[in-house]
């Protein structure tokens, strides 16, 4: 037997192996089958292979958060002993935050009084500053002047009113021209010259040039008889006026009328103060560049209604028109769209909207020449159409040679 156990193994000798560093398989049965051994090296190895193969930076990035998220809530906390404690809220305290709370809104209300009103200017000051302010717009006497307005109101609301056959209301011309005054007086400067050529009774044609794009002069005009003379100015006016939603019916309350032959000489010969204004929409619609230059006055219309009641004409002059409105352009293809004579563009309007429309405070003279008789000649001169040229242009021409001598006299339009 011991001579079979020597001829297992290498006899003490080193044995040639198989170049592996771990045992073969004969030696481990040989050893009594015994289990084998974990290898814990696969492990770190495998943990060595995971850091080489991972980049570095991938763990520095992600370790830095983790101790601020923990020391967050540490730095957070308070000492015990810095806590407050809650009490319960005594009489004192609900006393002493309602007086608090008081004062607070006492100083938010002198705060936003002190802004509202000018520093240092006291509250009756300004009071009194308004009222001289009113009082110079509409004059030392508003009180009476609304007094009167009051008046007129009750009157109105209770029906106690009269109209004439074209339909004149001598209540709304009265409040018309107490509104236009501010406007003739405080923003065009108005200046009245020959009013002792107004008939003082009976009827009479006042012919006047007409400009200005919107037709303001008519309303002045009108201010201006009644102011001066106390008798009422009953225009004659075109049919695009009346054919105005509202402005025809107020045209017909403050006196005026169509300008037809007819109704012309029913008023002149009733001993009505009319007037008429040849030119028309030529005169109101020209540029800018033919100022105070006279259009055409027509055929002698107006000349035929005076002869025929034997009344005088009254040539008017108006300056300061012209400049209120500056015309520099018109648009005929939307005004034929529109139904209107033309559509204005000035250097405010449409540019700066509705505020274009309010008109330049321009220094307005009017100037009632003497008057042209016509009684010297019979009714039925009328007919004449070679007496009516002659008459015509002798206005025509009397008015535009009155417009340069005014336009000497006022110098600046504006100042």
């Amino acid at each position: 037997m011991n001579d079979d156990r020597r001829t297992i193994g290498s006899g003490g000798k080193a044995g040639r192996g198989n170049r592996s560093t771990s045992p073969s398989s004969a030696a481990r049965s040989l050893a009594g089958g015994a289990q084998r051994p974990k290898k814990p090296v696969t492990k770190v190895k495998k943990a060595a292979t995971s850091t080489t193969t991972k980049p570095a930076a991938k763990k520095t990035t992600k370790a830095p958060p983790k101790p601020a998220k923990k020391a967050a809530p540490a730095a957070k906390k308070a000492p015990a002993q810095e806590r407050p404690r809650l009490r319960a809220v005594t009489d004192e305290d609900a006393a002493a935050a309602a007086a608090a709370a008081a004062e607070e809104a006492a100083r938010k209300t002198r705060t936003a009084g002190s802004a509202s009103l000018p520093a240092g200017i006291p509250l009756d000051e300004i009071v009194v500053a308004l009222v001289q302010g009113v009082q110079r717009v509409l004059g030392s006497d508003w009180e009476s002047r609304l007094a009167t307005f009051f008046a007129v109101l009750r009157k109105r609301l209770s029906g106690d009113f009269a109209v004439d056959e074209f339909g004149f209301d001598p209540q709304i011309a009265e409040i018309l021209v107490s509104a236009v005054e501010p406007l003739a007086e405080k923003w065009f400067r108005l200046e009245v010259r020959g009013v002792e050529n107004i008939p003082s009774e009976g009827g009479a044609l006042l012919v006047a040039n007409h400009s200005g794009t919107v037709p303001i002069d008519g309303l002045i005009t009108g201010y201006a008889v009644k102011k001066y003379s106390g008798r009422d100015l009953r225009p004659l006016g075109a049919d695009l006026v009346f054919a105005l939603p509202f402005v025809g019916q107020v045209a017909r309350k403050v006196g005026a009328t169509l300008a037809c032959t007819a109704d012309a000489e029913r008023l002149l010969t009733g001993g009505e103060l009319a007037g008429v204004w040849p030119e028309g929409f030529k005169g109101i619609g020209k540029p800018f560049a033919e100022r105070y230059k006279l259009q055409r006055f027509g055929r002698g219309g107006f000349v035929s209604s005076a002869m025929r009641a034997q009344v005088p004409i009254v040539p008017v002059s108006i300056v300061g028109a012209e400049e209120i409105y500056p015309l520099v352009g018109n648009v005929p293809s939307l005004a034929r769209l529109l139904g209107l004579p033309y559509l204005p563009i000035t250097p405010f309007f449409p540019l700066l909207g509705p505020l274009g429309m309010i008109p330049l405070p321009s220094k307005w003279i009017i100037e009632f020449g003497e008057p042209i008789r016509t009684d010297a000649y019979e009714p039925e001169a009328a007919d004449d159409p070679m007496l009516l040229f002659n008459v015509t242009d002798q206005v025509r021409e009397t008015i535009q040679q009155t417009l340069y001598a005014l336009l000497v006299d006022r110098g600046n339009a504006f100042f």
